[in-house]
This record gives C-alpha cells, sequence and structure tokens, in this order.
C-alpha cells in the first residue's frame, strides 16, 4: 500500500490495531482481484489522510486474512466497517462515496 496513513490490518495485529484502539478505526475488507474494492481504494486514501490524527484507517486484505473476515462474518466485499471502544458500531456493504464514510468517522468523534 503507498499511503502511509493507510494501515495493514491482518489477523496478528486485528485485536491490538483495532480493538484496542484509543481512536475511531475504519477497516476496509477487500481482496485484490475484486474490481469495487480498487474503485474504492483512493476513497480509503483520500480518508486516510483527512482523518490522519484523528481516526485509523486501513484495510484487511481477505485472502490472506480468513480468521478475522470470518470472525465478522464479511461475506461480500467491499466491507467497510467502522470500530469505537474494540466495538464494531457500524457496517457498509459496496461502494460508498468519501462524504458518507467521513460523516460516520465524524459521528464517532473523529
Amino acid at each position: 500500500m503507498a499511503n502511509p496513513n493507510v494501515s495493514e490490518f491482518t489477523d496478528a495485529n486485528f485485536d491490538s490495531e483495532v480493538l484496542k484502539s484509543d481512536k475511531p478505526v475504519l477497516v476496509d475488507f477487500w481482496a485484490e482481484w475484486c474490481m469495487p474494492c480498487r474503485l474504492l481504494s483512493p476513497v480509503i486514501d483520500a480518508l486516510a489522510n483527512d482523518f490522519a490524527g484523528k481516526a485509523k484507517v486501513g484495510k484487511v486484505d481477505i485472502e490472506s486474512n480468513q480468521q478475522v473476515a470470518a470472525r465478522y462474518s464479511v461475506q461480500m466485499i467491499p466491507t467497510i466497517m467502522i470500530f469505537k471502544d474494540g466495538q464494531m458500531v457500524k457496517k457498509l456493504v459496496g461502494g460508498k462515496k468519501k462524504e458518507e464514510l467521513a460523516a460516520a468517522l465524524q459521528e464517532l468523534g473523529a
């Protein structure tokens, strides 16, 4: 991932990076072969830049991190989940506009 503000979440670091975060966390569940996921990528990059220091923004590649995807019942991609205080508070499936995702983060104090 080219953007240094976009975190890579994995089966190994998901709990420490997402669930134990002191900031809201936006997680994009995606796969390399998924065209809608690739179209959403610039939106995720822009959000990561806009919310740097206020929220974490990152991605989970469901191909190489199947445990996390299974734990949260990700059945379609892209799926975006927003976590706060260790709990998933919002789940959005499919491509979304930047404004919609930004508003969801702002609702949580980011």
